[in-house]
């Protein structure tokens, strides 16, 4: 048979002329006038061709029985999507008399006769609303807003006076006091609110802050949102005014509530209030724009998430936001989009280094006996997508793999200061002196000591630091002359009530020739010598050592970030340009190399064979070294091959350059990881550690057990519910009982020392209160 029969043996199966396919399931099938929709080869129904309202009803069934999607109903009955959708919600209103309605204006609707435009211009410019404007002459409010769109009316400037986000507006009214109603709010925008009455005593200052580091009052110059909604449980005025643009955020509002879940994390926002990120953010980014979730709201959002473990905005979904929104004082909280979206508009803006370096300045004013030792250590981030991008090598797995890497300083107890993310994974000695820099410019002439791994070993970049004023405290790399056993002794030092024993020799190093002198200071331990080299020669031999393993407390901090607070998990998936002029190890160097390592291997293992064979040459039978060489030719030949070829390829590699630009090795565009809104959220995930390590300070005297259950007990007192009772002054939050009743009176204690300096609630004028409810008797084991 030949190739020609043969394929018209098996032809493809084509519907007939008649037939409209709507997928692999579906069909629609014309005859005698008549249609005919089959779904798995049983009718579905059928309807006479020009009955709209029958192939309206056949369309919404087969999208909502699932047989179709929209968009492959649209394009089988030559309509758009819109249609569709349009038809599904008639059905759901109406039913099946609602399909018929004719095409155009619906009948019986008015329409707005073109003679009261000038009358809808003039209501509007008294002061009216859209709805009482549409109600006064009969049509809908749709219609009455497209009205004023397409005449391009704006509003006149008094107009505003009245709304959200005026600056003589009454700051009483964010604290709970409201307009008499909403319609004089809304109908009588024009008349301007009086002066304040000077008369009127203004509220007591706060009283004096038992801890200077929990105190965080009110800047004098901060505007208090207002609200004109009365139900804290219903939101719709303010949420009209968002819509609107008269409103750039919320006001918190309040209700008595009991048990709300997860209320406990209000015992952490005088820690938050005391990093000064509500302040700071405002200071740099001013505001995202007309919104009821607005920068306040959206920021103290994702500080709170973090605290209670809300790793990612994504996470949103398995909680509740009227729940979550009674915390923040809101009807509902912000769900994933909404969050994602002021992420973004943030990230637009491209101010998160100027938003950490105004924290890192607020950590220096407040925390600045801490930051005599600064830890300076890198982070890896493993990347997992698709994108190129460059490889960092990743200690705690051992490999080489493409991430990204954040260089993170710390002070000397481990708390975050700042974090910077290196171009292309760049070394530790070539971010060393950029790191030391913004240290300056935060910390002034004050002394301080850097802190770093073997990872910066480089004398010419200690000798920069020390010309920048820098001390400097190092493990010491490579080989090293190991010091003689005499020469050590056991030494010892009590820091924070606790002894520190250490077996140490101190002696002085040359480095660079002599022209730089430093101290090691060598620990042994189990015969293995850890060699310190630091510029530091007032310190005892003792206290050098404990600052060196000190570094610990900045590897534990990574792990708790990354477990607590999904550190390396991705803010966003976008990409943006790299360097493409940036050098990168070049691959045909790089194989050249592996295949001269190969061929020494080889070379290496061929004269090893051969000198094998003429220690154990019998001398009886070959008497002189040609003889050997003529028995052994094989081997002698496949030496001088491998000699001639590590000739060649050494040879060749000389032509090659080691580096090139990364452009000529990455196929397509030259791309990174976007960092701007991975830098923001690392921040913000600082400053919740940074609240919850105040808290777990301010917990330690009244807990015995802080050092090693402190966070855990803070991180239960977070997650806990709690009542919330807002009065004419405070807001109080009375938390759930813990598992057992030492953990209850240890929070207790905690509560009573937040309320000696107390804060007020950010966006009102309460002032917040803490208490622990009483725990019932324990009844159990009697």
């Amino acid at each position: 048979m030949d190739g020609a029969r043969q394929g018209t043996l098996f032809r493809e199966p084509r519907p007939p002329d008649d037939t409209i396919v709507v997928n692999s399931r579906c069909v629609v099938r014309a005859q005698d006038g008549h249609r005919l929709v089959l779904v798995m080869g049983s009718p579905l129904t059928h309807y006479a061709i020009g009955d709209r309202m029958a192939e309206a009803h056949a369309m919404v069934s087969l999208v909502d029985q699932g047989w179709a999607s929209q968009v492959e109903v649209a394009e089988a009955f030559a309509e758009t999507t819109r249609t569709v959708r349009r038809l599904q919600r008639r059905f759901e209103d109406g039913g099946l008399v609602a399909l018929g309605r004719r095409v155009g204006y619906p009948a019986g609707r008015p329409r707005l006769h073109q003679s009261r435009r000038r009358l809808v211009q003039k209501l509007k410019a008294e002061g009216m609303s859209n709805r009482a404007i549409a109600a006064r002459i009969g049509v809908t409010e749709k219609a009455v807003r497209k009205l004023l769109r397409r005449l391009g009316f704006k509003e006149p400037l008094s107009q505003k006076l009245l709304f959200p986000g005026d600056q003589r507006a009454d700051p009483n009214l964010s604290g709970g006091a409201k307009p008499s109603t909403p319609e004089a709010a809304v109908h009588e925008p024009a008349k301007p609110l009086p002066p304040p009455d000077a008369s009127t005593p203004a509220p007591p200052p706060p009283e004096p802050a038992a801890d200077p580091n929990l105190s965080a009052p009110p800047a004098p110059d901060e505007p208090l949102p207002i609200t004109f909604d009365t139900d804290p449980q219903d939101r719709k005025l303010d949420r009209l005014f968002a819509a609107l643009g008269m409103l750039d955020d919320a006001a918190p509002l309040f209700s008595t509530s009991a048990a709300v879940p997860r209320a406990g994390v209000l015992l952490a926002v005088p820690a938050l209030l005391s990093t000064g990120a509500l302040q700071c953010a405002r200071e740099v980014y001013g505001s995202v724009g007309p919104a009821f979730y607005g920068l306040r709201t959206s920021i103290l959002t994702l500080l709170l998430m973090a605290l209670l473990s809300i790793k990612r905005p994504e996470a949103l979904k398995e909680h509740s936001p009227p729940d979550l929104g009674r915390v923040l004082g809101l009807d509902r909280a912000p769900e994933v989009k909404t969050l994602r979206r002021k992420l973004a508009r943030l990230a637009t803006v491209g101010r998160a280094a100027e938003f950490g370096r105004a924290l890192a300045l607020r950590r220096v004013q407040t925390h600045g006996k801490a930051l005599g030792f600064l830890y300076l250590d890198g982070h890896v981030r493993v990347y997992h997508g698709q994108h190129h991008i460059p490889k960092a090598h990743v200690a705690r797995m051992r490999i080489a793999l493409p991430a990204t890497t954040d260089y993170w300083v710390n002070d000397q107890h481990g708390e975050p200061l700042f974090v910077v993310t290196a171009p292309a994974n760049a070394a530790l000695t070539k971010m060393l002196l950029p790191l030391t820099g913004q240290i300056r410019t935060l910390v002034g002439e004050r002394r301080v000591t850097v802190v770093f791994d073997r990872g910066g070993w480089s004398p010419k970049l200690f000798a920069a630091l020390l010309a920048q004023g820098f001390e400097i405290l190092t493990y010491r790399k490579g080989p090293s002359r190991r010091v003689p056993h005499r020469q050590f002794g056991e030494h010892h030092i009590e820091i924070d009530g606790r002894v520190h024993t250490y077996t140490l020799a101190d002696q002085g190093i040359h480095l660079l020739g002599g022209r730089l002198r430093l101290r090691q200071v060598t620990r042994l331990k189990d015969d293995h010598q850890t060699p310190i080299v630091t510029s530091r020669r007032d310190l005892s031999a003792a206290e050098v050592a404990f600052r060196m393993f000190e570094r610990w407390r900045q590897e534990n901090f990574f792990k708790y970030l990354r477990e607590e607070y999904a550190l390396d998990a991705l803010a966003d998936h976008a990409v943006e340009a790299d360097d493409a002029t940036r050098e990168v190890p070049n691959p045909r160097w790089s194989a050249l190399t592996a295949e001269i390592h190969a061929v020494l291997a080889q070379l290496t293992t061929l004269t090893v064979r051969y000198g094998l064979k003429a220690i154990a040459n019998p001398e009886a039978l070959r008497h002189t070294m040609r003889g050997f060489k003529i028995a052994n030719a094989k081997e002698g030949n496949a030496i001088l091959s491998a000699i001639k070829r590590h000739a060649e390829l050494e040879a060749r590699r000389a032509k090659v350059p080691r580096r090139i630009p990364v452009a000529e090795v990455v196929a397509g565009s030259v791309v990174k990881l976007a960092t701007e809104r991975k830098h923001l959220t690392n921040l913000l995930k600082m400053v919740a550690y940074q609240a919850e390590s105040e808290l777990v300070r301010v917990l330690a005297p009244h807990y015995a057990r802080a050092e090693d259950e402190g966070r855990t007990l803070i991180q239960a007192a977070l997650a806990s519910a709690a009542d919330i009772e807002p009065t004419g002054s405070e807001l109080r939050i009375t938390l759930a009982p813990q598992s057992s009743r030492h953990r209850s009176r240890a929070v207790a204690a905690l509560c009573a020392e937040l309320n000696r300096a107390p804060v007020q609630f950010p966006g009102t004028r309460l002032r917040m209160h803490f208490a622990v409810a009483e725990t019932a008797p324990d009844r159990t084991n009697r």
